[in-house]
């Protein structure tokens, strides 16, 4: 008999958290103005809100953030981080960030101007709002194929080459500073992108002198799914397939709070040297000095050793594996998820989960909060309420997909977990004719609605 799949680790501390009960959570719910992001950590029994610096590291991080280097400039500590970096992605300039939207912000000061146009994979909610902010244009080029939930396609995340080259046509190269691909593509539901449709984009790009920019926030796991759907990969390793996709590019940013299995960082890294000393000067305005970026030393050790960790492959197969295991629990169920299953997270598919709640009362939200009711579980709406407002119209933009993610820390749940989650779902899936009303917004900002809006019940 084959020896099942185990883990690759074993826990050396555990963090008690509290079970509440359901009345308590309605109350603080209520209280909350029905925001998931305005919860305190101790009202959460299992929090999914983000995959973004909630993980668990490992002994050697922890070892490493010993030996943390506090040198203002030129620490040991950032002189290892840029090896490294350098040996995973072949990107000679690194520019250390406190985290990836502070990445973005810094690169972007740099190359995005006013009334830029900028396609790529579905732009997550950071990145369309530091492109909007500079009263620039997230253009989505994403096939098709990724917003039909129930059909499987092995590279979900991939760009549409027709639609890209239509923007190229439209907008021209003079108004399009760079064309960004995510990997993998956080807001079509953690899909992965290919090596040969990135060999594609960087084909049509280069005809119209387009540089190519990697949102690599989830690049090992991007790799991971090249490695185990794209047959010339088969037996290539993670670290060499990463270095394959970022030779494919001009540069990257990184939130290294995700594939850098850290909880704070960030990165630029490239490979032009006066983009570089143009971002230089940014991050020293925004960030701190070249060799520290708003970091410790210790920081800047752990997200070292991070890297080297998260692209080996037993890690990443117990932490996708992780997330399979949910995402299969929850078809059996019937559940409504985006599928093929992604990389970080579970995508419930909350209009067909919720058939009866209107698109402008968000459903998403609605399953979100009903969940957190129902078990103590916090999600996040990827949806109309993350969508936000037209910036000119200021209508409410519905996206093709309105999804319920559930995002889970690395390295820091079991499987025990995941039933309860389940379950949970479940037992809300057999009661969903019942809910046919959800929210309405009290108040909202003007950018990046969804981390402060106040709503109330319809």
């Amino acid at each position: 008999m084959e020896l099942p799949f185990a883990e690759p680790f074993r826990i050396k501390m555990v963090e008690e958290i509290y079970q509440s009960t359901r009345e308590e959570r309605e109350r603080w719910i209520k209280e909350k103005d029905y925001n998931l992001f305005n919860l305190e950590s101790q009202k959460v029994f299992i929090d999914l809100l983000t995959d973004s610096g909630t993980g668990a590291m490992s002994d050697k991080q922890w070892g490493a953030m010993m030996t943390g280097d506090e040198s203002y400039a030129g620490s040991q500590s950032f002189q290892k981080l840029k090896a490294t970096v350098n040996a995973i992605t072949g990107y000679e300039y690194v520019l250390p960030t406190h985290q990836g939207r502070a990445a973005e912000n810094v690169l972007f000061s740099a190359l995005v101007k006013e009334g830029n146009v900028i396609p790529g994979n579905s732009h997550f909610d950071t990145t369309k709002g530091h492109i909007e902010f500079r009263k620039a244009h997230a253009i989505d080029c994403t096939i098709d194929e990724a917003f039909d939930s129930e059909l499987i396609h092995p590279f979900k995340g991939n760009i549409d080459l027709n639609k890209l080259e239509a923007v190229y046509k439209q907008y021209g190269k003079e108004n399009i500073p760079f064309t960004l691909i995510t990997i993998t593509c956080n807001s079509s539901g953690g899909q992965p992108v290919s090596v040969d449709n990135i060999r594609k984009v960087k084909a049509l790009s280069d005809q119209y002198g387009i540089p190519i920019f990697f949102d690599s926030a989830r690049f090992a796991e991007n790799a991971y799914f090249i490695k185990e759907r794209e047959e010339e990969f088969k037996n290539h390793t993670i670290k060499e397939i990463a270095k394959i996709v970022f030779d494919l590019g001009d540069g990257m940013t990184m939130s290294s709070k995700k594939d850098g299995l850290v909880n704070i960082g960030g990165f630029i890294a490239l490979n032009n040297e006066e983009l570089y000393k143009k971002c230089g000067n940014f991050g020293i305005i925004y960030e701190g000095y070249l060799s520290y970026g708003g970091l410790a030393g210790r920081d800047l050790a752990a997200l070292a050793q991070g890297l080297d960790e998260a692209t080996e492959y037993p890690y990443l197969k117990s932490r996708i594996s992780q997330i399979e295991y949910l995402g299969n629990k929850l078809i059996e169920y019937g559940i409504p998820i985006q599928q093929p299953i992604g990389g970080h997270a579970i995508f419930i598919d909350a209009v067909k989960f919720l058939p009866n709640v209107p698109r402008e009362e968000f459903p998403a939200q609605t399953l979100g909060i009903e969940l957190y009711k129902e078990a103590g579980v916090r999600g996040v709406e990827i949806g109309t309420i993350l969508a936000d407002r037209d910036p000119e119209t200021r209508e409410n933009r519905y996206p093709k997909l309105e999804l319920l993610r559930l995002a889970i820390p690395r390295r820091t749940y079991f499987q025990s977990h995941m039933d309860y989650i389940a379950v949970a779902l479940k037992n809300i899936f057999d009661r969903r004719d019942e809910i046919s009303k959800g929210y309405e917004i009290t108040w909202e900002a003007d950018i990046l609605r969804h981390f402060t809006v106040k709503l109330k019940e319809k």
